[in-house]
């Protein structure tokens, strides 16, 4: 059985070292006072709106994402660690999406095979020899890390997946700070915890070096679906934080190859579009007709150069499930460098070896769909019933290179404010990774939470909740 890595306490129920401090505060609390900054988060985060939407859930749309009030602590050094490691991944990454677009260098060496990237539902090939300012693909990049347990009582960080099309949760991570912040000033006088707020300004910072050639003063926006979209709230507050103009696709036209915005002064140009939506709605006239969300023409002008759009068109070959067991490989390839962090061990369930391996284990593994987000079309075996395990048994047999296979690891737990009072749950860690000229990380990301005892989903559409997290300044 794996062996659970407790973030707060030792085998031997010893508080480490680096949350003792916020242990021995906790204990000097009355009885009800966590009680009642739940009560008192619940109401600012309702006042403010800050929700996300359930597509297809009958109880109503917006829901509270659960906040809990026990922050998740990584100290400096483990940081540093998880730094390097993330920005070798994304620059790596960025390596691989131009190679696949360009010289496809990766393939000829044997590396990848050609069927996994040419044959991939998210290769664009109209991004084939499209040139983007600083090579970079992946601007934002959300990286999902665990840390499973080791038998010495040790924990290791292993990245889950990389998330590079429209990764969210970022307002949230912002958001919870700002809470805690609100709720325990105290904490914040007592500890030495790097700060997050500057997040806005980076990402801004980031969007504007990645500006046309030749464009000086850009003006950037944040391109959203609409108010129906799940993560609208984020694309508002992002926005608003950044002090640009939010934009839905009938905001934007193009004309004598530019894109302009619609303004109560006239056209403006738009340099920098920070899109929150899929690639197959951006443009009706290159990819899906019947969209009505994009801009028609945007495509052409991409291709141009006279406009920079984040994340680029086609960075979903690289946050490929099946494309995810390769981005070791893609370290060595490019960098020459061993990978800082390490994947899961996972079986591709395209080879027939690993599809009989998994067939014959399937109550002890998590199956997910290649193309899958969300906690969707996934099973937890040792969580699932008899049914639902055989309902993935037809489906891997039916379309088995739909499907990755991973053994299910003990995500770590960290203490957690529940009804019955505070108890382990598993949690897990997005970073984010801004890509500009260069690459940076705000200290800690987004720390989400499963809920349910015993739970290994922590997707706020299955019901997890999130945390604050802290990285200590050494």
């Amino acid at each position: 059985m794996p062996v659970l890595f407790d973030e707060m306490f030792t085998a031997d129920q010893q508080v480490r070292a680096h949350y003792q401090p916020f242990h021995d505060w906790l204990k000097q609390q009355p009885d009800n006072f966590m009680a009642s900054k739940r009560e008192e988060a619940d109401l600012i985060f309702r006042r403010v709106g800050i929700t996300f939407a359930v597509y297809g859930d009958d109880a109503g749309t917006e829901r509270l994402i659960p906040f809990d009030q026990i922050p998740r602590i990584i100290p400096a050094h483990e940081w540093k660690t998880l730094q390097a490691g993330l920005k070798q991944r994304v620059r790596a990454l960025n390596m691989f999406i131009h190679d696949v677009y360009h010289e496809q260098a990766i393939i000829k060496a044997g590396v990848v095979p050609p069927e996994y990237i040419l044959g991939n539902s998210q290769y664009r090939p109209e991004m084939r020899g499209l040139n983007v300012p600083n090579d970079v693909y992946a601007h934002v990049a959300g990286v999902d890390v665990v840390r499973a347990g080791k038998a010495d009582g040790s924990g290791d960080y292993y990245v889950l997946e990389d998330n590079l099309r429209v990764p969210s949760g970022v307002s949230y991570m912002l958001e919870n700070r700002k809470m805690m912040m609100r709720l325990f000033p105290d904490l914040f006088v007592n500890n030495r915890i790097a700060p997050i707020a500057h997040y806005p300004d980076v990402l801004l910072d980031s969007l504007r070096a990645v500006a046309p050639v030749g464009v000086d003063d850009p003006t950037v926006v944040v391109l959203t679906p609409g108010i129906y979209n799940s993560a609208y709230f984020e694309h508002a507050f992002l926005a608003q934080q950044m002090g640009v103009e939010l934009v839905e696709g009938k905001d934007l036209f193009v004309d004598d190859h530019t894109v302009y915005m619609k303004t109560t002064q006239g056209p403006r140009r738009v340099d920098v579009i920070y899109r929150r939506l899929d690639d197959d709605f951006l443009d009706p006239l290159a990819f899906r007709p019947d969209s009505a969300l994009g801009v028609p023409g945007l495509m052409s002008v991409y291709r141009e150069g006279r406009v920079t759009l984040t994340n680029a068109i086609g960075t979903g070959v690289a946050d490929d499930k099946a494309i995810y067991t390769f981005v070791p490989d893609m370290v060595r390839f490019y960098l020459s460098e061993e990978p800082i962090l390490n994947n899961v061990p996972t079986w591709q369930c395209r080879k027939p070896e690993d599809l009989s391996y998994v067939l014959a284990n399937l109550p002890d593994l998590v199956v997910k769909e290649v193309h899958g987000a969300g906690g969707y079309g996934m099973l937890v075996g040792p969580a699932a019933t008899q049914a639902e395990i055989e309902h993935f048994r037809q489906l891997l047999k039916a379309s088995p290179g739909n499907y990755i296979a991973q053994p299910t690891l003990a995500l770590s737990a960290c203490p957690t404010f529940v009804e019955s009072g505070i108890a382990p749950r598993h949690i897990d860690l997005r970073p984010f990774v801004l890509s500009g000229k260069g690459i940076s990380v705000v200290p800690g990301g987004l720390t989400r939470v499963a809920l349910k005892e015993g739970s290994l989903v922590v997707n706020s559409s299955q019901g997890g909740g999130t945390k604050d997290t802290w990285v200590l300044e050494g």
